[in-house]
Order: C-alpha cells, then structure tokens, then sequence
C-alpha cells in the first residue's frame, strides 16, 4: 500500500510536489488529455512488479490477488460491482467488444456523434455491414451533447446510444447520468468511453450499461492498462468477442467440448493481463480516491477559470464551455491574428506540454489540459508563453 497523498502539502512545499511528480521539474504539463506522464508512485509500482518479475515468474506470490484488488479499485471509482470489471486497454479493446460482442438485427439503429473520438465512431460505422444504421447526433456546438438532444433523435430502432463522458476538442462535458436515464426510459442500451473524465470529475454507472477508459490520460495511469464495465444484467446479451484458456473454463488447462463462461466481467479477459499497468493504474486510482475526485474536479476548474480569463485578456477564442455544468478540464483556443503553429512552437519553447489539434473544417487549436496538481504559477508560465508567441506575431 502506497503512503496517503499529500494532497494540502503539495501546494505548500514545492519539493513534495516535484517528488510526487516528477515531470514537473522539466516543464509544465498541461496534456492531460493526451498521454499524461506518470506520477512517481504509479512509476515505483510499475518497477517494483518489473523488478520482482526478475527473480521469479511474473505471476509470483500474490500476483492474481493484487489483481483482484486492482478490480476492487476500479469499482469503487466508478461505482460498480467488482465482477462488473474486466481489466482492459485500450478504450477501443471495450469499445470494439461492445460493438461487436451485441448480437445485431438488420433495421437496428445506433445513435452516435460523427465528432466523437474516432475509436468511439469506427467500430459503430463497422456494424453497417451487417445492416445496422448508424444515425449522428447534430448538436448545435461542437460536442455539447444534452439529453433533450438525445431523447429527440432517439426512434423506436434506436438500440444503443454510445457517447463520449467529454468532447476531447471542445471539453464539453454531458450529464451523463441524465442522458442515461433518458436512453433507459426509451429500453435503449449506454455505451460510454470515458477516457475524458475518469480521473478527473466524476463519473459513475448507475445509468451505464457499457463502459471502457484506458488510464493513460486523467486517470494518471501506464498505456493499455484500463477499466472495462459491463453491467451484469448484460452479460448473457454481451458475448465475448475473443476466447482463451482464461475466460472459458478449461479445467487442468485441457480444451472442453463446450463454452462455459465465469459469471463475472472476467469472461471477457481471454488471457494474461497486463500486470506492471494494472498495478500502475491500481496505485493511480487508489491516489485520486484517497484525494477524492470532488476535489480533484473542483481543484481542475479552478485552474481552468485562471487559464480562461487570461486567454480572453490575450484576445485568444475558445473553443467549448468555459464554465457551468459542461465545463471540464480541457481548454481550447485559437487566436483570430496569430498562426496557431506559432503560439505552439512558444509553448514547446517554454517546456510547456500541450496538444495541436484540428476540427472537421481544418481550423487549428491549442488544447490545454491541466491536472489538480499543476498550480497557479505554471498556469501564468503558460500565458505568458503564449503572449510572446502573440507579441512576436
């Protein structure tokens, strides 16, 4: 068990902050929504699976437990039951089983968002070879998805909804539990990805049926190390997509005549997990639970509400909610004079950690993602980078 995270301290003393993480002492990093770096105990608990693997097989002593107790992590995030969770990344691996494990009708609809993130759009538009109509939501900005929207598109084909916790351009956040509950009252089923928020604000399952989220973002956890839900209700209708000597029972590791699957999400684990990033995403986890993701939100949007004002002071343009309920911790901008490579190339030149993105139409923006523990004083780093690329311009 990792020591409880100095939550107050890091803000107090510079030198507990850069020893939690690290990445700090180099640069300023606001990318959160892209590949976070890793915080120094989710690191040590990659190596020290790593470096006992060394001296002995790596499913060693209490291996398999320490999974489990990963699973017992992942649901207490998210709300969930234990055996609701399969280990799994990335978040296309759930999303691509969600697709594909559902047993599909020609004439059956999925409501989805065209600007979605593609490995949230690309295995829905696949299920059209098998006569499924994929039908996209319009909503009037970029992202901002309601549950009036939904409930007006929604038809009586409409079969599963599958959306985004966030937008990851525009970081519009929806209500995700208003819009379940709308897909619920029409005998719909809810496929979220919620890669954007996990970590970050939070975000449960009690209007979800399917959910999947790689950590390797908010959650401040290693690449293809992730959470899986499938709420049990559905584990007859969601079939595994892929088999193996771990998810089908195969006593004394001898292949049967017939299929039998656990009764738990495990049936959709075919073989060996991915132990180093389970532990990883385990210590990630467990530190944001110890912080409280409230806090964890709140201390986000306060970041975001100095980076907002001092974007608007410098002329830039927002791109998403910059506040209220659909608010999240993604800010994007572009400014109506400068070249967006050039405000990006003064951020790189400042060691600030950001992301260029495109939209449909091609426009460029600068996607800033700030975590709870980045502070006031990086924040102005960032603006002040950006006030020499407008400067110069």
């Amino acid at each position: 068990m990792s020591a409880p995270f100095p939550f107050e301290s890091i803000f107090r003393d510079e030198t507990v902050r850069l020893r939690e993480f690290p990445v700090a002492t180099n640069r300023v990093f606001f990318a959160h929504a892209g590949v976070t770096a890793l915080p120094r105990r989710v690191a040590d608990a990659v190596i020290r699976h790593t470096e006992q693997s060394c001296t002995d097989h790596q499913e060693f002593g209490d291996v398999l437990d320490r999974i489990q107790s990963a699973r017992r992590s992942c649901a207490a995030l998210i709300g969930a039951d234990d055996d609701e969770i399969a280990l799994l990344g990335p978040t296309s691996l759930g999303l691509s089983l969600f697709a594909r494990g559902l047993k599909w009708e020609a004439g059956d609809e999925i409501l989805c968002y065209a600007d979605d993130y593609p490995a949230n759009v690309y295995p829905w538009l696949d299920l059209r070879r098998k006569g499924v109509i994929v039908r996209f939501l319009e909503p009037e900005r970029p992202g901002e998805i309601t549950a009036e929207l939904v409930a007006a598109a929604m038809g009586e084909h409409t079969r599963l909804v599958a959306l985004a916790s966030c937008h990851f351009l525009t970081g519009a956040r929806l209500d995700v539990d208003a819009i379940g509950r709308v897909i619920h009252e029409r005998g719909a089923l809810f496929s979220l990805d919620a890669i954007q928020t996990l970590g970050a604000f939070p975000t449960r399952v009690e209007h979800v049926d399917f959910l999947s989220a790689d950590s390797h973002k908010w959650l401040l956890g290693p690449l293809t190390a992730g959470i899986v839900y499938v709420g049990k209700a559905h584990f007859e209708k969601l079939h595994p997509v892929l088999l193996g000597a771990w998810n089908v029972d195969s006593p004394n590791f001898i292949a049967q005549d017939e299929i039998r699957l656990p009764d738990t999400a495990r049936r959709y684990e075919p073989g060996v997990l991915n132990a180093p990033g389970i532990f990883g995403m385990q210590a990630a986890i467990d530190m944001l639970l110890d912080i409280g993701i409230d806090r964890v939100a709140a201390r986000i949007l306060e970041t975001k509400s100095r980076l907002v004002a001092g974007l608007e002071t410098l002329g830039c343009d927002i791109h998403g909610p910059k506040s209220g309920p659909a608010a999240s911790g993604i800010t994007t901008f572009r400014h109506p004079h400068t070249p967006t490579a050039d405000i990006f190339k003064s951020l790189e030149a400042a060691k600030v950690a950001a992301s260029h993105r495109h939209d449909r139409a091609g426009r460029e923006y600068i996607r800033l993602s700030p975590h709870f523990y980045n502070t006031e004083a990086e924040t102005d780093t960032v603006l002040e980078a950006i006030g020499r690329a407008l400067s110069a311009g």
